[in-house]
């Protein structure tokens, strides 16, 4: 069984810059849009999109090929968001809710592929932008009302982390403050931490005995 890891973040507030201190043989990045990464590193990044074009293949079916055959520890999906956002452009001419419901399935079944079909030792982190809900709480973005109103896509994480920025730094949130969707196991995390993802990835592997 897999871990999936939510990381919440407006852009530029340090998601992807999170993945700095990691090392190729210990974490895979696989880009869903083409950018490349915003530090100096010898991490390599597989972009999806494109290459899910260039094969005419299904994203997600791409990405979870993509995932069995890694051999590093931990994957970072960069921009999740964007996973709905393009299937969302590419049935634009399309008329009817059932769009809507396609869309939700494959994201849902994509995070259930995580949890059911990945070996126990594998975390998966989904980087993915935030939107602010009707009551005012910051949670994750989504397209259409299913994801939401049927499923609640925090619930199907344990982990939750909420990034912020200042001038003077970037860190995550590790626990809901009443403005958020950010949660962690108890004593697995400091409430606020730098925002070092390695850091997280160590936390977990610890607090579950994950070799």
């Amino acid at each position: 069984m897999g871990i999936p890891v939510m990381i919440l973040g407006e852009s530029g507030s340090g998601k992807t810059t999170s993945l700095r201190n990691f090392t190729p043989d210990k974490l895979g990045v696989i880009g869903v849009v083409g950018k490349p990464l915003p530090f100096r590193s010898k991490l390599s990044v597989y972009y999806l999109d494109k290459s899910a074009r260039e094969k005419k293949i299904n994203r997600y079916d791409l990405l979870k090929n993509c995932l069995i055959a890694s051999k590093v520890p931990s994957i970072a999906i960069d921009d999740s968001q964007y996973l709905l956002a393009f299937d969302s452009f590419d049935m634009a001419k399309i008329k009817g809710y059932e769009k809507f419901t396609n869309m939700a399935v494959s994201f849902k079944e994509l995070i259930d592929f995580v949890i059911n079909d990945l070996p126990e030792n594998k975390i998966v982190y989904f980087l993915h932008h935030l939107e602010t809900a009707d009551d005012g709480h910051y949670k994750v973005k989504t397209i259409g009302k299913m994801l939401d109103s049927q499923l609640t896509v925090e619930g199907m994480f344990t982990i939750v982390l909420m990034c912020t920025a200042d001038k003077q730094s970037h860190k995550f949130i590790t626990q809901n403050d009443g403005t958020s969707t950010a949660k962690s196991p108890i004593d697995m995390l400091p409430l606020e931490m730098d925002n070092d993802l390695k850091a997280v990835d160590d936390a977990i592997r610890n607090y579950y005995e994950i070799k």
